[in-house]
């Protein structure tokens, strides 16, 4: 098509009193229904894939945050246990530098009985 036919395939002729021949016309784009349909879909097709992604990143974080918890759990179970441990090795040693302990006398056996 050479350049003036293209530009007269746009135009539409028509004849009026104190009006030019030929006139141009813009015409309105506008997507037809079907089109409307698909880009509804794949919209929400995008907003599905945003919502499944920030629901798998919550998911990932509550698992990093029970590994947390147990992880505490345990360690206060540990430290509890050390604390236990830490108060009977002191008791020993309260005992044994106590005034009563030092003034009590060691017995060794002097004889056995026999049945």
């Amino acid at each position: 098509m050479t350049y003036s036919s293209t530009l007269a395939a746009g135009r539409q002729r028509y004849a009026a009193r104190s009006r030019n021949t030929t006139d141009f016309r813009v015409r309105d784009k506008s997507i037809g229904p079907v089109t409307n349909t698909i880009i509804l879909i794949v919209l929400t097709c995008l907003l599905g894939l945003l919502y499944l992604t920030q629901v798998t990143k919550t998911n990932a974080y509550s698992y990093k945050l029970n590994d947390l918890k147990v992880r505490q759990a345990n360690l206060r179970e540990e430290h509890d246990q050390l604390a236990v441990e830490s108060a009977r090795l002191q008791a020993q040693e309260n005992i044994k530098n106590s005034v009563v302990a030092k003034k009590m006398v060691s017995i060794t056996p002097t004889a056995v009985v026999q049945n």
